[in-house]
């Protein structure tokens, strides 16, 4: 037990100061070890939602004078409806060739980007917020890993690091919370999720303290290639995993 809960305790630091630093990883980075201390693949899933929504609401209170509700809400809407029937068809559904078709996605849309970037010119237009919403709320119940598609449509139409930060960290913590609601109701959310939830709250405390002091420091002209290389090394490491 005592290993159990330093292993929670360690995981949740790197996933909250990934998520500070960033805007999103933390179902990524966790999602590589927590099915393995956790009964079950969905407790899993619903520990790491719990946990991220914790750090996005400390995120989300401090800048929430750069959110835009109106460019928000449909994209948040969208994925709530995505991930509602996503986490229902959990219980039904085998995960090992999901994460490796996920892995091979991450990677090509990290190389997408970091190279053509410059081409791609997202605006929050109605096609593109379902668009990114669906798909968000398809990782996002099936894996807890909904940050990429959401990512890739903030960074490219919000204009500047602190407005990115801000909406994906609303979105973040909004459809959380909507995935745990729906994870209690197909019996994800048990007793050892609350006490691994409560193991992990010193680690969430410590990663986003650290991330947001380094946060501070990263230039606006290379943030979005952290990004971007972030989400390739992550399809990696879900490939390698799966």
């Amino acid at each position: 037990m005592e290993i159990h809960i330093l292993y929670i305790f360690l995981l949740c630091i790197g996933a909250s100061f990934i998520q500070r630093t960033t805007g999103f990883g933390f179902g990524i980075f966790i999602m590589t070890m927590l099915p393995f201390l956790l009964p079950s693949y969905g407790e899993a899933t619903t520990l790491s939602g719990l946990l991220a929504l914790t750090t996005s609401s400390v995120i989300t209170w401090r800048m929430r004078k750069f959110i835009t509700w109106r460019r928000l809400w449909p994209i948040l809407l969208t994925f709530i409806l995505f991930s509602a029937a996503a986490v229902t068809m959990l219980k039904h559904l085998d995960d090992a060739f999901l994460r490796k078709i996920l892995g091979v996605v991450l990677i090509l849309t990290s190389l997408y980007f970091i190279f053509f970037s410059g081409r791609v010119h997202i605006r929050p237009t109605m096609p593109f917020q379902i668009g990114a919403g669906s798909i968000s709320g398809i990782l996002g119940g099936f894996f807890g890993m909904q940050g990429p598609p959401a990512v890739l449509y903030f960074i490219s139409s919000e204009p500047d690091k602190d407005h990115y930060m801000a909406m994906a960290q609303c979105y973040f913590l909004v459809g959380n919370s909507a995935m745990t609601l729906f994870r209690a109701g197909n019996g994800f959310l048990t007793a050892d999720v609350g006490m691994s939830y409560l193991y992990g709250l010193g680690g969430v405390a410590l990663g986003t303290w650290t991330g947001a002091a380094v946060y501070r420091f990263i230039p606006s002209e290379v943030f979005r290639y952290i990004v971007y290389g972030y989400i390739g090394i992550s399809g990696i490491i879900v490939f390698a995993t799966a």
